[in-house]
């Protein structure tokens, strides 16, 4: 017998778990009091693997919410935001944030911006956030009459009130985009066009 069957239980545990996680995000993100046995139809398992790979629903949810805010840091990784005007750069990470809206399971972490009760979460995004306002201020792309801090949460939660208006029904995404990319453009005082 060549080598041991554990690698291959090991490889199939790691596809399930990730089956699940794809199944969670996708029925999360339009059902989001979906249960744990739709979620294990939803991913082609039974319940009991669901439950193998997460102790509770909440882990669930938790565990989708990370791998999504981590996949929106390394969206932003690739967006470059370090780069060029602060201005196109802010709007490049919106444009991130808008790629990720319909991933979440909860609704209060909005794309790749979470609110305050997912610091930990949060981190990452909104440091890079507060570099990039720092970046435009310095750079006299923005106004700086307002701390760099204060911006970001104000850019956080009017983030959160387009997708909340998207959610409820009275936008339409492009309207929200379009509504937010102005809002935030306003509210660091660059330039609208």
């Amino acid at each position: 017998m060549s080598g041991s069957p554990e690698p291959k239980r090991r490889a199939d545990a790691t596809r399930s778990r990730a089956a699940v996680l794809d199944a969670a995000t996708r029925l999360l993100a339009t059902q989001p009091d979906a249960g744990m046995a739709a979620i294990a139809a939803e991913a082609g398992v039974t319940r009991q693997t669901v439950y193998a790979h997460f102790a509770s629903r909440d882990d669930l949810i938790n565990a989708v919410v990370e791998r999504t805010t981590g996949q929106a840091v390394a969206a932003m990784r690739a967006a470059d935001l370090d780069s060029g005007p602060a201005t196109d750069a802010l709007l490049r990470m919106l444009d991130v944030g808008w790629r990720f809206f319909r991933m979440s399971p909860v609704a209060h972490h909005v794309g790749s911006f979470a609110r305050q009760r997912d610091e930990d979460r949060q981190l990452p995004v909104n440091d890079r956030l507060l570099r990039l306002v720092t970046r435009g201020q310095d750079a006299g792309e923005f106004d700086d009459a307002m701390a760099a801090q204060w911006l970001v949460t104000a850019i956080v939660a009017v983030s959160h009130a387009a997708g909340d208006e998207v959610r409820s029904g009275r936008m339409t995404q492009a309207e929200a985009e379009a509504v937010l990319r102005d809002s935030v453009l306003r509210l660091v005082g660059a330039s609208v066009s």
